[in-house]
């Protein structure tokens, strides 16, 4: 029997993309798979309805309780939970360690679930790698609100008033968001540094005509993450860095690591080194930011700095995120449907590293310790 996939419309706030396209719903159904897509599930993202030709529309009753296999952008509520029927399997970001609840939830209704930013950093996983391909949009969204927030041009100018020098950006994080922002500032003319904690970075960093700050700190980590810094190493990268960023015009950040707060880099006396008129855009703000006075969702000013910290950036580019994203969960499913079926490989390394909850249990042992340990 052919497996019914659906995609609800979004409820999270200001959640404006949608789980598939018209063009990854074609593909899944030209693999046998029934899609059903919820009535207006693609306005927000400028897919109208018309445009998913390979979809069977339906009313919200319908696209939960008549579904195998739901695929998701933004985590669900527990009255979507409640909503799908027990055993169903469930696709989408997660974030288990912000919502114990809803972890709890989906192992009490027996769903099979599969968190995207838990499919593991290797080669072979890179086009499903949904993380990286929302952080290259949350990076290139980063310069342009930098440029749009700052009191000065990016490029250098030549004007009847004289020449007016570039600004100076800086990057802290050279992860795939921030290799798209010192990529996007560089397009806008900005004069572009960058560190990041990971060495192997420098080559990438300079090969986009941005400069390589290095402070003589290191924190090569597993699976192209870095490593926590131990308090020392916090302590010499924070007094390194300050000289810079008292000369940036806009400082980025991005570092970030999964299933903890934000690391602070940016102490409030940093800031307030800063120039007036400073940018400070702190993409790290899901986790609580980077910088001290970081309020996430807010833009706030501190002696003449201007901090900004958005959340759900990839949104705010809905079409192409959408687009992205359904691509990578085609490459990530396409394996584990066999004609129509949905048939996971649970010896594959994939899939069973990048799965929360299974047959009522947390099978993701760091979700599972977190939250056991919560209970106790």
């Amino acid at each position: 029997m052919s497996v019914r996939m659906s995609v609800p419309r979004e409820t999270a706030s200001g959640e404006l993309r949608v789980a598939l396209d018209p063009v990854v719903a074609g593909r899944f159904a030209q693999m046998g798979v029934t899609v059903q897509l919820e009535r207006d599930a693609g306005a927000a993202a400028h897919f109208p309805d018309a445009a998913y030709e390979s979809a069977t529309l339906l009313d919200t009753d319908a696209v939960y309780g008549e579904t195998d296999l739901m695929v998701r952008v933004a985590p669900p509520t527990l009255a979507e939970i409640e909503r799908l029927p027990e055993g169903a399997t469930l696709v989408g970001f997660f974030y288990a360690h912000r919502s114990p609840d809803v972890v709890a939830a989906l192992q009490h209704r027996r769903i099979l679930s599969f968190a995207m930013e838990l499919v593991p950093r290797i080669s072979r996983a890179q086009s499903m790698d949904a993380l990286s391909s929302q952080a290259a949009v949350a990076g290139y969204k980063a310069a342009l609100m930098g440029a749009d927030l700052s009191c000065r041009f990016f490029p250098m100018l030549t004007t009847a008033a004289g020449t007016i020098r570039p600004s100076k950006v800086i990057v802290i994080g050279a992860g795939v968001a921030g290799l798209q922002a010192i990529a996007t500032a560089r397009r806008l003319g900005a004069m572009v540094e960058a560190y990041d904690v990971r060495s192997a970075t420098k080559e990438q960093v300079e090969s986009l005509g941005a400069k390589f700050l290095d402070l003589g700190v290191k924190a090569e980590g597993e699976g192209g993450y870095a490593r926590e810094l131990t308090e020392d190493e916090k302590k010499q990268q924070q007094e390194a860095l300050a000289g810079f960023i008292a000369k940036a015009d806009v400082l980025i950040t991005t570092a970030a690591i999964p299933g903890r707060p934000s690391p602070k880099l940016i102490p409030a006396s940093m800031v307030s080194g800063m120039k007036p008129g400073a940018v400070i855009v702190d993409l790290a703000a899901e986790g609580g930011g980077n910088c001290e006075l970081t309020e996430p969702g807010q833009t706030v000013e501190h002696e003449g700095v201007i901090i900004h910290g958005p959340l759900n950036v990839p949104s705010q580019v809905a079409l192409h995120a959408s687009e992205m994203y359904a691509k990578n969960l085609l490459n990530f499913l396409t394996p584990m449907i066999q004609d129509g079926e949905f048939k996971p490989d649970w010896d594959d390394e994939v899939v069973a590293k990048s799965c929360l909850t299974r047959d009522g249990e947390i099978v993701h042992a760091p979700t599972r310790e977190a939250i056991q340990g919560d209970a106790s």
